[in-house]
């Protein structure tokens, strides 16, 4: 059986070759749509073959690690899979998080190539010790496709026959939560990722989607989906304006779209404000962060013929599980509004998961851990063919985030959570953010629903000020900051009475409030709780 992910492009090709494979914006029409550059699945698997002669002749080939510095767009999911074809490994890195950070990635990673727009190609020159091991460097621009589709042979590239285990790419975490990492795909992972998604949202050929994160394209290929490219910064996607992603689903017809929740947040307000709805839309998948039923019921209203749905993973392993909305809203949110974490669902078919006692040192083995019974909180450990095996060049974190058994290994989430007495997963926070109090334990999710019920209240941070000694931080809906030290002593008075009324957070009696959260730069959704901690440490 092959494992190259590339292999259903080419099937796709043959399938349904005059079928739209990808639609990307290139200006406006005169009346104010959006107009489009569009290409077939048979176009673009020619593409791919055509990028990947072009790129074997310049010295790319199987197993050379390739850096990509490419807009999201046609012109990256060709290279991408030009690249699955020769059987080389993409390295791709998030470019929000900041120059600084980027380049001690890049020097961990040592790409020998790099394909990037010419911004990129400048880097590599100006900051050379970083790009030392290049020896290739290709410039993506409207001159690069331009030859590239003239210079085309016209046959195809053979699929490199790549094995399971063979190394497919290296995707950096968001390093939300610390250092990013470089992770380890196989082949063989992406082949159960497809399938995983496939069979549980039930995807098939002919829909059209819109992904808001450039790496859930890369699977639509491989679906049979028509991707649309939207019109927004890939390193700030919470400035998106709402407009442009709404345009694109009415005009496309979108069927299905991934984004944050903070993304939908915003589309939200757009829609009511103007009440627009989007009949089109059959499926919503919402990941990044933890989703708000009060956010589920917004968008089902924007969407009055589809279904929105709450992934669970990580890089390092995804999809862990999945709930849909109409299940949150009608069994689970009732529990989450009083403080008892996040639902997020039954484990996929072929996926494990366990809650074992946490442990802030590494576990060698299986044996080593204690599972802990159903409504007990603990660390959450995952096991099946879409978890990766470990890290680029980093023993020392995959003794901290592997565990070994004797068929495999697990991989400790780093998330806290429960099962409860149906299978289901709930999701408490992040180990490295809860509060460890004189009186217990507090979870970030659990504590910051109560706090996110309050009409003004976007959204909330749980910190620990240093000792164990709780605070929560407060970002204002819009128009609701407090603009005199009265409304604050009123706003805070009536978080107080929210704290007091429920066990889970009776002992947190201090507030702050900022205008912008800071949030991580692949989703804009997760919430830097340690760089507020580190604010408003007591000691500072």
């Amino acid at each position: 059986m092959p494992h190259n992910v590339a292999h259903f492009l080419a099937a796709q090709a043959r399938r349904q070759p005059d079928g739209p494979a990808v639609r990307a914006p290139d200006g406006r029409e005169a009346e104010g749509s959006i107009k489009y550059i569009s290409r077939s699945f048979a176009e673009l698997e020619a593409d791919a073959s055509a990028v990947a002669h072009y790129l074997s002749e310049l010295g790319v080939c199987r197993g050379t690690r390739v850096l990509l510095m490419v807009k999201p767009g046609l012109d990256l999911i060709r290279i991408v899979f030009a690249l699955f074809k020769i059987g080389a490994v993409p390295i791709v890195i998030d470019p929000g998080m900041g120059l600084r950070r980027f380049l001690k990635c890049v020097r961990h990673s040592r790409p020998e190539a790099i394909v990037g727009i010419p911004a990129a190609i400048w880097i590599s020159r100006i900051f050379r010790s970083s790009f030392a091991g290049v020896r290739v460097k290709v410039t993506v621009n409207r001159g690069f496709s331009r030859k590239l589709l003239s210079d085309a042979r016209g046959d195809a590239y053979p699929v490199a026959d790549s094995a399971s285990d063979e190394l497919a790419a290296i995707l950096f975490t968001s390093g939300s939560t610390g250092p990013a990492k470089g992770v380890l795909y196989e082949h063989g992972m992406f082949m159960a990722q497809v399938e995983a998604i496939r069979s549980q949202y039930g995807i098939g050929p002919g829909e059209v989607d819109l992904p808001m994160l450039p790496v859930f394209a890369l699977f639509n290929p491989a679906l049979g989906m028509c991707t649309i490219v939207p019109e927004m910064n890939p390193s700030r996607p919470a400035t998106v304006d709402p407009e442009k992603i709404v345009r694109a689903i009415q005009q496309n017809q979108v069927s299905n779209s991934f984004g944050s929740p903070a993304l939908w947040t915003i589309i939200a307000r757009y829609c009511e404000a103007r009440e627009v709805t989007l009949p089109s839309v059959k499926r919503i998948l919402m990941a990044g962060a933890p989703v708000p039923p009060a956010l589920m019921e917004r968008m089902q209203a924007v969407i009055p013929n589809g279904e929105i749905h709450t992934p669970y993973g990580a890089t390092e392993a995804l999809p862990v599980s999945s709930i849909s909305a109409s299940e949150v809203l009608k069994h689970t949110a009732a529990q989450t509004r009083r403080g008892e974490g996040t639902c997020v669902g039954k484990p996929l078919p072929g996926v494990e998961v366990r809650v074992i006692e946490a442990s802030n040192g590494p576990i060698e083995s299986i044996e080593g851990s204690k599972v802990l019974h159903a409504g007990e909180v603990g660390e959450l450990i995952v096991k099946g063919p879409s978890v990766t095996r470990g890290y680029d060049k980093l023993p020392e974190a995959d003794a901290r985030s592997k565990i070994a058994d004797g068929e495999g290994h697990w991989h400790r989430m780093g998330d806290l959570g429960k099962f409860d007495a149906a299978g289901r997963i709930w999701f408490c926070g992040r180990m490295v953010e809860r509060v460890l109090t004189q009186n217990g334990p507090l979870y970030t999710d659990c504590c910051e629903a109560i706090f996110n019920q309050h009409a003004k209240v976007y959204r909330s941070a749980l910190i620990d000020t240093g000792g164990g000694h709780p605070a929560v931080v407060i970002e204002p809906e819009p128009g609701h900051y407090p603009s005199s030290e009265a409304d604050k002593e009123e706003f805070c008075s009536e978080l107080g009475q929210l704290a007091r009324a429920n066990a889970v957070t009776q002992c947190i009696e201090r507030f702050f409030f900022e205008k912008s959260f800071p949030v991580d730069v692949r989703h804009n959704a997760k919430i830097h709780r340690l760089s507020l901690a580190e604010k408003y440490s007591m000691e500072n």
